[in-house]
């Protein structure tokens, strides 16, 4: 088993910010203290018995040729994609040796356009997400549904990709996280860690990485590391206005980065906890699985 971090779509950037705490007692800035382009931080982990299996898919291949009518030329001007091909999802898989079929599992955090793109480029995968993003973008009378489909762009569905809802089968808890889930059909160990908020059915996707610790990945549950690593929680200019265009409920927004920040207090140890976009959360652990 393998975990590989990987930057599926680089997008504006976002100057490290540098007036708390200094740069020295950053633990982000321990591998680069400057200014960098937002990433989309997926995983893809080898695994022995489920083949590849990939967190969240960044910006994909028919992103890159044709980003307004994929992406929304609003979002675009706004994102500033690098729309690199060499950083696809797709391309990072077969730069390891690994062919597109070999990617059996997708599981997403949330179906936001910056986390489905690569969808696609693996029409064969079985994707998992929790049941209430499900419902959103698939009834009608979901109190989230027009939000959801706003955000899950026709180009990213028009395949009819393989959704598979997650059910929580049991009572099951990790680190106090209530109702989480294992996919179905994945005999790997991964759970989703319900983190309520910026979507309708948000999760993080919790996986051990080659020394057995745990790495979550928290999605867009939060998007700077200064609001889980700072004495107090201090987000970025930068990407407030995202969070805010994006959340469903900001008062369990707010709750689940508290409850981030106390597993990143009292089990540091134990679990690495990263967003989706924070750069520099994303070079630390680049730089650490490489090492």
């Amino acid at each position: 088993m393998r975990v590989h971090h990987l930057n599926c779509g680089s997008l504006r950037r976002i100057p490290l910010l540098r007036d708390r705490p200094t740069l020295g007692e950053d633990p982000a800035a321990e591998v680069v203290n400057h200014d960098l382009p937002a990433v989309c931080h997926c995983l893809l982990i080898e695994t022995d018995s489920d083949g590849l299996v990939l967190v969240d898919t960044g910006l994909g291949t028919a992103d890159v040729e044709n980003p307004d009518a994929n992406l929304g030329a609003d979002w675009v001007a706004f994102a500033q994609p690098a729309l690199d091909p060499r950083e696809c999802a797709l391309s990072q898989v077969v730069r390891l040796g690994h062919a597109a079929q070999d990617v059996r599992h997708i599981v997403l955090t949330h179906l936001h356009r910056d986390h489905t793109g690569g969808l696609p480029d693996f029409p064969h995968a079985r994707v998992h997400v929790h049941a209430d993003e499900y419902q959103a973008v698939t009834d009608p009378a979901s109190a989230h549904h027009r939000h959801s489909l706003e955000r899950f762009m026709p180009a990213h569905r028009a395949h009819r990709p393989l959704l598979t809802p997650t059910t929580v089968e049991e009572p099951t808890e990790w680190f106090g996280f209530a109702d989480v889930a294992r996919p179905q059909g994945l005999a790997y160990e991964l759970l989703m860690v319900p983190l309520p908020g910026h979507s309708a059915g948000h999760v993080g996707v919790a996986v051990r990485d080659g020394d057995g610790r745990w790495l979550l990945h928290a999605g867009d549950a939060y998007m700077y590391h200064g609001e889980l690593d700072y004495p107090e929680p201090v987000s970025h200019p930068d990407l407030d206005p995202v969070q805010r265009g994006a959340q469903t409920d900001v008062a369990a927004r707010v709750a689940t980065r508290d409850r981030l920040r106390a597993l990143h207090r009292r089990h540091a140890d134990e679990v690495t906890v990263f967003s989706a976009h924070d750069p520099w959360e994303f070079a630390r652990l680049a730089e650490r699985a490489t090492s």
